[in-house]
């Protein structure tokens, strides 16, 4: 049979019917259910048990140049050409109508003591500290993440503003 007539008959197997194809042609079973998934190592094995695989020394010069390749754990800055300025210009952010003006105190009664939170330009001041969000000051008072216009009720639930 052709590998192109394999190809069409694939496409039409169930998942189930492609995990026992898979297990057939790589000896070992498999857990996966992404049926696009089987169907390329599927083809992939037909095509390389038709056609020929890899051969040990190019296996073996793959493994080598594994092992001396530098792992990138992060993508490359952008290159600019010498002489050239980026810069880039930030938008004013505008303030959610939510909350109060900066220099506003938040007071709210939790567990029997009144937390009071400073509202500042950029952000919320709790005990010394400063927090992007009234969720992650709501978050550090009670351990769990919660929304911080309804713990520091400046909205009612159900109430989209």
């Amino acid at each position: 049979m052709s590998i192109e007539s394999e190809m069409s008959i694939l496409t039409r197997m169930a998942t189930r019917d492609l995990q026992i194809r898979y297990a057939e042609l790589f000896g070992e079973s498999t857990r996966v259910h992404n049926r696009t998934w089987l169907i390329k190592r599927i083809a992939w094995r037909i095509q390389a048990l038709a056609e020929g695989d890899l051969s040990e020394r190019a296996r073996q010069r793959a493994a080598e140049l594994a092992n001396d390749a530098d792992l990138r754990l992060a993508a490359p800055m952008p290159k600019t050409s010498i002489g050239t300025a980026v810069r880039t210009i930030q938008q004013p952010r505008r303030r959610d109508s939510r909350l109060p003006e900066p220099g506003t105190i938040l007071t709210r009664p939790y567990k029997g003591q009144d937390l009071q939170i400073k509202v500042l330009q950029t952000g919320f001041e709790f005990a010394g500290d400063v927090y992007a969000s009234l969720s992650a000051v709501a978050k550090e008072i009670t351990g769990s993440h919660c929304n911080g216009y309804l713990f520091f009720r400046l909205v009612q639930k159900g109430n989209d503003q």
